[in-house]
């Protein structure tokens, strides 16, 4: 077996979506090392081709830095699809077989979280297509809640959701069932229809569903000071704000002093505040010392930061910029 090299302290850390996996290695002063990439990393939608990818991604940074798995002082895995117990029964084993001798995992919403913020904890609220949200306390205590949709709790708020809303407040609006919105006007056009009734009819006839493009629609209109698009808006801002809070208050996190990042195309895209003020606004009611933030790193390092918590390193300013300043 080959041995680490004296001195050397390598950290990798691996974000594994359901569209692609990244793997990053750096030294203990945040300098890139390697780097490698390959396809999906959810085990929900492909195993064997899940365990494939990830494996291939690391094996790429290792061999980018010249080093091999003995090398790696920590390795963090933040997984898509590791939502509960049933499935880190399987990913378990699935990473211990990869050969890191010192590795942990977790859902990839918490490396989403550490990367946003500069302690190990805190909270974090995804919202893009779907929606959840997670938070993990000084003890290293974990929650999370949300990806199932509504019927398990899940309220208003993700693209997709969003989606609907613009769609139905269109068809409200000219019925009259809703106050007056641009949305009619803007959601039949974007869908390529002449009127609210020839949308509203092939909907009907043929199946037709809004396509998850109708969210940017309610920002637009909320933008132009539609009254119904800024209250849908807010809803859905209280409703995120809502469930990080009773995370928050089951984690007993209330006095803490912590960070709640947010990220997912819906809250670092959207062109207007509402949704971002009501989750500050729902937030501080709870929480009096956190900030809400916006994530502005690469999740990726987020791993790696974890990787280095896990190992007892202590991130200085001078490493955690040296992070923060990676782009790819």
């Amino acid at each position: 077996m080959r041995q680490r090299s004296v001195g050397a302290i390598l950290f990798l850390g691996i974000d594994a979506g359901g569209s692609k996996t990244h793997a990053l290695l750096v030294n203990e002063k945040g300098k890139v090392v390697g780097q490698g990439m390959s396809g999906n990393g959810n085990h929900q939608t492909a195993f064997q081709k899940a365990r494939e990818h990830i494996e291939a991604a690391c094996n790429e940074a290792l061999a980018a830095g010249g080093a091999a798995k003995e090398d790696v002082t920590f390795a963090y895995f933040g997984l898509a699809g590791a939502d509960r117990e049933p499935d880190y029964a399987i990913l378990r084993p699935m990473i211990a077989s990869l050969g890191y001798e010192r590795h942990a995992i977790a859902c990839d919403t918490m490396i989403g979280m550490r990367a946003g913020t500069r302690r190990s904890y805190g909270a974090v609220i995804i919202s893009g297509t779907g929606f959840n949200a997670a938070a993990r306390n000084v003890k290293g205590e974990e929650l999370q809640y949300g990806g199932f949709g509504y019927l398990f709790g899940d309220g208003l708020g993700s693209g997709s959701d969003l989606a609907v809303h613009a769609f139905r407040t269109a068809v409200r609006s000219w019925e009259g069932r809703e106050a007056p919105s641009i949305l009619e006007q803007l959601v039949p056009e974007k869908m390529g229809y002449p009127t609210v009734q020839a949308m509203y009819d092939d909907a009907l006839d043929h199946g037709k569903r809004p396509p998850k493009e109708l969210a940017k629609l309610m920002f637009e209109a909320a933008g132009a000071g539609d009254a119904v698009a800024i209250r849908i808006l807010r809803e859905a801002g209280l409703e995120h704000g809502n469930a990080v809070n009773a995370l928050i208050k089951r984690l007993g996190m209330q006095e803490e002093t912590f960070d709640v990042v947010l990220t997912g195309s819906v809250l670092s895209r959207g062109s207007t505040s509402h949704m971002i003020d009501a989750i500050k606004e729902a937030v501080g009611a709870a929480a009096p010392n956190a900030s809400v933030v916006k994530l502005s790193a690469d999740p990726v390092i987020g791993a790696v930061m974890s990787a280095m918590d896990s190992s007892g390193i202590t991130i200085d300013d001078a490493t955690d910029a040296a992070l923060r300043s990676i782009t790819f």
